[in-house]
């Protein structure tokens, strides 16, 4: 455990004054500070999309709308294969599942009392969803095609009998047309959930990785011979969280709501409550010195790292939106899949 300890850089805390740093005001300052922001998360969420579902009114990218299954998995330009992005996603996958599997083997349990180990884990779920959406869409366009050229032999063949049939009274296609449009619904409706559910993992770890990745290399990794050490899983943990920035980049995200920093503050706040409840619990060290309640710039270090969400955040937006424009640009010469008709009309 010591060594585990050492190699993780874990801040021991003092045994005999941890009881009475819980009865601290700056305590239940943070503890005040954390609420608030998950209260106006939840605030956030619930007049922007949420009452925005219920009401039956339209939403972006970060609720359902139609067409977003088929963003999950098609590029953003049409000349580049959605094969090209199932495989990116996959071998993205194939590479954080083998990191993270060898970082607990390596530092077993007490991995997961990092933050940058919840967001590793994040993306990994991100791209093995990712990969089973890539998948499945294109299967399902490879059977539209087939589809398509299937129906034009079937309407000769079918024109030939409902011209033999006339006068009977017996129309052919009615029962199909309502099966198939009854399976439809019901596919449509399937995909466009986890398609939904897709796009939350991205909010949430979009801005994780941008504020795992700063706080590391701006606050942690010079004081590394203080309290950390740096390994190389470390250095590849770190660089690994850039491949979920590749995939925004490539996929076919049109925009990504403002109110989606909902579900940052969410998955933050998971942390952080966990993290207390721990340590409530238990006398242990500190994973990060900046969430150590003991430090008397305790409420100083959190209101900054809430702050922090701001940016982050922002950030993943403006790459989205600098993609969008980028490709506005060379509109000449690649045809952009933006909207939900060049997505049917892609496919």
């Amino acid at each position: 455990m010591q060594q585990q300890l050492h190699l993780w850089g874990g801040l021991e805390s003092n045994d005999h004054k941890w009881l009475l740093d819980w009865t601290k005001w700056r305590v239940f300052l943070c503890a005040a500070m954390v609420i608030f922001y998950m209260l106006l998360a939840f605030l956030l969420l619930w007049k922007y999309q949420w009452s925005a579902a219920g009401s039956g009114g339209s939403q972006n990218d970060g609720g359902s709308g139609s067409g977003g299954d088929s963003k999950t998995w098609m590029p953003c330009v049409k000349e580049v294969s959605p094969i090209c992005l199932m495989a990116f996603r996959m071998v993205s996958f194939s590479l954080l599942a083998a990191t993270l599997t060898c970082h607990v083997v390596v530092y077993g349990g007490t991995l997961f009392y990092y933050y940058t180990q919840w967001t590793f884990t994040l993306v990994t779920i991100y791209f093995g969803f990712g990969s089973v959406l890539s998948i499945q869409g294109c299967w399902q366009r490879k059977k539209s095609m087939e589809r398509v050229s299937d129906d034009r032999w079937t309407d000769e063949i079918q024109g030939l009998e409902d011209t033999l049939l006339a006068g009977t009274g017996y129309c052919r296609g009615a029962k199909a047309l309502d099966y198939h449009t009854t399976l439809q619904f019901y596919q449509e409706r399937s995909a466009g959930f986890f398609a939904n559910v897709f796009q939350l993992l991205f909010q949430m770890a979009g801005g994780a990785v941008v504020l795992t990745d700063f706080v590391y290399w701006f606050i942690i990794f010079p004081k590394l011979d203080e309290y950390y050490d740096f390994t190389f899983l470390t250095l590849v943990a770190h660089s690994l969280n850039l491949l979920l920035l590749a995939d925004a980049s490539l996929n076919c995200l049109q925009e990504l709501p403002w109110f989606g920093i909902a579900y940052f503050i969410f998955w933050t706040g998971a942390y952080v409550l966990s993290q207390w409840i721990v340590h409530a619990c238990e006398s242990i060290w500190w994973p990060y010195p900046f969430l150590d309640l003991s430090s008397p710039n305790a409420p100083l270090w959190y209101l900054v790292v809430a702050l922090m969400h701001i940016p982050c955040f922002g950030s993943v937006v403006l790459l989205v939106e600098l993609k969008k424009w980028a490709l506005s640009k060379c509109q000449p010469t690649y045809h952009l899949v933006f909207s939900d008709d060049e997505i049917i009309t892609s496919c």
